[in-house]
């Protein structure tokens, strides 16, 4: 597990910012609360994640939907868990 570098989390946190205040609301929340810890698998989620259309990410972090097709992973079920969460 390595740790990101300040670089890569200034990168990360600018691919988390969204259209939606909602999407950007919660996103930031759970990088406040988990950045430090976070793995390279994570930031590869985390980014099939920023890939999607912002209505679709905002209904999959208020549990309007689930994850479904090549993102139905277990790392990513555990980082939208943790999202939600907060």
């Amino acid at each position: 597990m390595s740790r990101l570098t300040e670089l890569e989390r200034a990168r990360l946190r600018w691919r988390a910012r969204r259209g939606l205040l909602e999407n950007d609301l919660i996103i930031t929340r759970y990088l406040d609360a988990h950045e430090a810890e976070l793995t390279d698998d994570d930031v590869a989620a985390l980014t099939q994640l920023f890939e999607m259309g912002d209505n679709d990410l905002l209904d999959l972090l208020l549990a309007r939907k689930e994850l479904e097709g090549e993102l139905d992973i277990p790392r990513l079920r555990g980082i939208i868990g943790q999202m939600r969460a907060l």
